[in-house]
């Protein structure tokens, strides 16, 4: 069980768990889930942790096939510039591995914007706090569960 399992089922959100067997040479995590899941890459998402200009981390959820926008995440957190934090700020603050990084259950509440794609899908895939366990649920769930919100964040 991750903590981001132990959020959905504390909350009673409905969702499906799907496991696969991750190749450790493989470190495009999202494409690789949405390959061996057999599901289009516009339903699994990736999440995102940047730094915003005053130095507080925020998570970004978008597609796998696409690019985050650091204008749109900062636009849409209300900063005037974004970028990518490091590796080890990420896993420190989440909790999670790169590539098995949530966006629920994680150490420090973060802020999260979610690409607002989302809402044009039933059901959406994100990484259920490891490489190889992806949880599905509706993306209304995904952002109450996040206290998020949806925006443009795609290039």
């Amino acid at each position: 069980m991750t903590p981001a399992i132990n959020v959905v089922k504390k909350n009673n959100i409905h969702y499906t768990l799907h496991e696969y067997t991750h190749e450790a040479s493989n470190t495009s995590y999202g494409s690789e889930a949405a390959e061996k899941l057999d599901v289009p890459e516009e339903r699994v998402f990736k999440t995102l942790v940047v730094y915003l200009e005053n130095k507080d981390l925020a998570v970004a959820i978008i597609p796998v096939s696409y690019l985050l926008s650091m204008k749109a995440i900062a636009k849409a957190l209300g900063a005037k510039k974004a970028v990518m934090a490091t590796p080890a700020d990420v896993e420190r603050a989440t909790g999670y591995v790169l590539g098995g990084v949530s966006p629920l259950g994680q150490k420090k509440r973060l802020k999260t914007i979610i690409d607002i794609s989302a809402q044009s899908h039933t059901t959406i895939y994100v990484s259920a706090g490891r490489r190889g366990l992806e949880i599905e649920l509706k993306p209304e769930d995904l952002k109450t569960l996040v206290n998020g919100k949806f925006a443009e964040l795609c290039q």
